[in-house]
């Protein structure tokens, strides 16, 4: 079955027209004239931002070290005040509220989670609903909830404690607190920031899904160029005094940078970083015979021969992929066996074909295992990427 580069959507996850029809339980943000002057200090850290954050979308601030963005996202929340200007979530003037009445009502997650060591996973989840005071049943299954939602198996996670945890795994129960009481507006500072590569690009797939099913507002601090166009609906590029140099679509900005310094912000091969535009749910995918761990192997065999398979993506009871063996080896066995591959190949729907490609190399496989909300939704091969490239170069150069 060959694989051709599907028609690209100009969609982009959260907004267009497919965000009218998802649900968004976000608030717009505005700043007016938003100003942070330190004592001692002759330049503002932030000088008179006005910035308006469209309802359910991510927007993504970027700029180098001290430009003031995270001092700006603090702001947001009070955390650090204001020495002037204005803050609105929806058309309500937060700017003189209770601090930590209004912090409640905002979800933030920062690079270091700030999890309490020794409380559960299952109570840090559900430290803010038990503030508001919400009774002992529904902050439990809220904490179940949100540990499903951020792919945690309530069950085996919900009464560790956090040094029990990879440091993938500490991000999405940071994630998982953040969402607790509902809030409209998460605020995220480098969330992702101490991981590896590949934890980061699931991590960054996961609040992708997450936010496809949730439309929170969420304003996220990175100097990673290459994560702000995966993740934002917009971005901000901020210079120094978080002077806002452009503030548009992923697609505009790499097509079309403000300045010399967002060119060169952006960076060289800002035709190749294209392909962090294009999403694995953009393209054909192959869909491949799968089998649930403990089925008979003969069937399975017979089934991926008569579909010309050479492989066969295997998955847990749950559904999720957790090895991919040749029918050589699923061939030695009586039934699917349930061996764990620590290096599976496996990227999401919202994975770019950067992602995917990355992947690829890291585990020395020509191909990846694709999941969507429900399972496995198919397979990629390394010759899809190669044709999103060649495609790529000859728009650029057409």
């Amino acid at each position: 079955m060959s694989e051709t580069i599907a028609e690209r959507s100009d969609e982009r996850p959260g907004s267009g027209p497919t965000a009218e029809a998802r649900h968004v339980s976000g608030v717009s943000i505005r700043l007016d004239g938003v100003t942070k002057q330190y004592p001692g200090q002759r330049t503002p850290a932030v000088d008179a931002v006005s910035l308006e954050i469209p309802a359910g979308q991510i927007v993504v601030f970027v700029g180098p070290s001290g430009c003031g963005k995270t001092t700006l996202l603090k702001m947001l929340n009070r955390l650090i005040e204001p020495s002037g200007g204005t803050i609105y979530l929806g058309d309500e003037d937060v700017t003189g509220q209770n601090a930590d009445q209004l912090r409640r009502r905002i979800g933030y997650v920062i690079q270091a989670d700030g999890l309490f060591p020794h409380m559960t996973v299952g109570t840090n989840v559900g430290l803010v609903p038990k503030m508001l005071k919400w009774g002992k049943e529904r902050v439990a299954a809220r904490v179940d909830e949100l540990l499903d939602l951020v792919g945690l198996d309530p069950e085996t996670y919900r009464d560790r404690y956090p040094k029990e945890l990879s440091g993938g795994q500490q991000r999405r129960v940071g994630v998982a607190r953040a969402l607790a009481a509902d809030p409209p507006v998460l605020l995220m500072d480098e969330p992702f920031g101490a991981v590896d590569p590949i934890t980061r690009q699931r991590l960054q797939d996961e609040l992708l899904r997450i936010q496809e099913e949730l439309g929170k507002t969420i304003v996220f601090v990175t100097h990673d160029f290459d994560e702000a166009v995966k993740l934002g609906d917009r971005i901000v590029v901020f210079d120094v005094g978080a002077r806002v140099v452009q503030y548009d679509t992923p697609e505009a900005i790499l097509a079309d940078p403000a300045e010399d310094y967002v060119a060169d912000f952006v960076g060289a091969g800002a035709t190749l970083k294209q392909l962090t535009l294009t999403r694995v749910g953009d393209v054909e995918l192959r869909q491949p015979q799968v089998a649930r761990v403990g089925e008979d192997s003969a069937p399975v065999v017979r089934r991926a021969q008569a579909a010309g398979d050479q492989y066969v993506v295997v998955t847990d009871r749950r559904g999720r992929p957790i090895s991919w063996p040749s029918l050589a080896e699923l061939s030695r066995t009586s039934t699917v066996p349930d061996t764990v591959d620590e290096h599976l190949p496996v990227v999401g729907l919202h994975s770019t074909l950067n992602d995917a490609l990355d992947t690829m190399l890291a585990a020395s496989q020509g191909g990846v295992v694709v999941t969507g909300r429900d399972g496995v939704a198919g397979v990629m091969v390394v010759e899809t990427v190669m044709a999103a490239i060649q495609q790529t170069r000859g728009e650029a150069q057409g």
